[in-house]
């Protein structure tokens, strides 16, 4: 009986033990360092840093709380620490593409962000593969990605809480910074964005996307707006002809046609050109003769004249006319266009047809 009442007994305790320690780790509390996150996209690639906001609060920051250089924090295993860029767990930084940072190559993933700043304003940045630790008391060089070199700046104004920002950005690279107090350290990532993408795509066409026209236009279109004239060709003859899937459109002829100009065969190119023409609407052939004006000035004229009569004087045909004509200097003819279209135009469109009109009766080239 002794010995079942000493097994009820342990089993009540244990519960009660198990059920306090629950309830505790369930109590969900403000952190003295709040935590955020800030996200930059750099063409298809995020770039995400992770991290604790300390305050400031009266303390003085760089040199004391936050002391120079490398250094024995007095707890862990680190007798060579950074400052961990933050405050509570390691701050990091995640890449979901391969980018550089500050010139260096970094792999795509996820690391902790540590910096050791110098009094002069010298900064070694730090990518670790220890992205759990709580600070840098345990940091281990031997678990460094990669270093970079980069230097603070001089902030006009205080900032209170630590913050993690991305001030610049453009179509391939971005500028984080960490300000705290009156002091910002910058660096700089790049992202391979056209090799990235390039690479994406030819997946992609390999996987269900690849069984529809359309995301091969898009391809073609991607590869030739960034220069990969021959890939350009490869995927958009896919799309004209030899898949179950393929035809001749509009689009795609036109394309074909401006890859070929660009490489140089304009026989070629003016063949598949008329061929778009010939299956285009009257907005399309409008798009494609306008984008002659200045370049061969006989050709678009020639496109847009057959615009109005095939789409018997349909808006904009006779506007793209008109600027056809009067990129040749012929005014006469070019306000006559301008006429036919205004009565046709939509209301919206007029008075920019009016003002055309007017410098058409000065003599004036509407086209610039």
């Amino acid at each position: 009986m002794k010995k079942s009442y000493s097994k009820a007994l342990v089993f009540v305790v244990l519960t009660a033990l198990s059920f306090s320690t629950n309830l505790k780790a369930q109590l969900t509390l403000p952190a003295g360092s709040p935590e955020a996150e800030v996200s930059q996209r750099v063409g298809i690639t995020d770039i995400t840093i992770h991290y604790n906001r300390p305050y400031v609060k009266g303390r003085e920051i760089w040199g004391k709380l936050v002391p120079y250089g490398f250094n024995d924090l007095g707890f862990g295993t680190s007798k060579s620490a950074p400052w961990r860029a933050g405050a509570d767990y390691n701050t990091t930084i995640e890449f979901t593409h391969d980018s550089k940072i500050e010139g260096k190559d970094v792999k795509a993933g996820k690391y902790a962000l540590f910096f050791a700043i110098e009094e002069n304003g010298d900064v070694t940045g730090i990518l670790s593969s220890n992205t759990t630790s709580w600070g840098s008391y345990f940091y281990d060089e031997a678990e460094d990605v990669l270093r970079f070199n980069t230097k603070t700046k001089d902030l006009d104004s205080s900032v209170e809480m630590l913050t993690f920002s991305f001030d610049t950005a453009d179509a391939t690279s971005t500028t984080a910074s960490l300000k705290w107090a009156k002091k910002e350290i910058p660096f700089k990532i790049e992202v391979p964005v056209t090799d990235i993408v390039m690479k994406g795509i030819a997946n992609d066409l390999r996987n269900p996307k690849g069984f529809q026209q359309s995301t091969w236009d898009q391809a073609a279109n991607y590869a030739f707006n960034a220069g990969d004239l021959d890939q350009a060709l490869e995927w958009v003859n896919t799309s004209i002809s030899g898949k179950f899937f393929s035809k001749e459109t509009f689009s795609n002829l036109a394309l074909k046609s401006q890859i070929l100009a660009k490489q140089g065969k304009a026989v070629e190119a003016t063949n598949f050109l008329d061929k778009a023409v010939a299956l285009g609407n009257v907005r399309e052939v409008y798009g494609a003769g306008t984008q002659l004006i200045g370049t061969n000035n006989t050709k678009a004229l020639s496109i847009l004249k057959a615009n109005v009569k095939t789409n018997k004087g349909a808006w904009p045909s006779n506007y793209g006319l008109a600027r056809a004509y009067s990129a040749v200097g012929d005014s006469k003819n070019a306000i006559k266009a301008i006429n036919k279209s205004l009565t046709v135009a939509p209301a919206n469109f007029k008075p920019r047809l009016e003002q055309a009109l007017e410098r058409l009766k000065k003599g004036e080239d509407i086209n610039k």
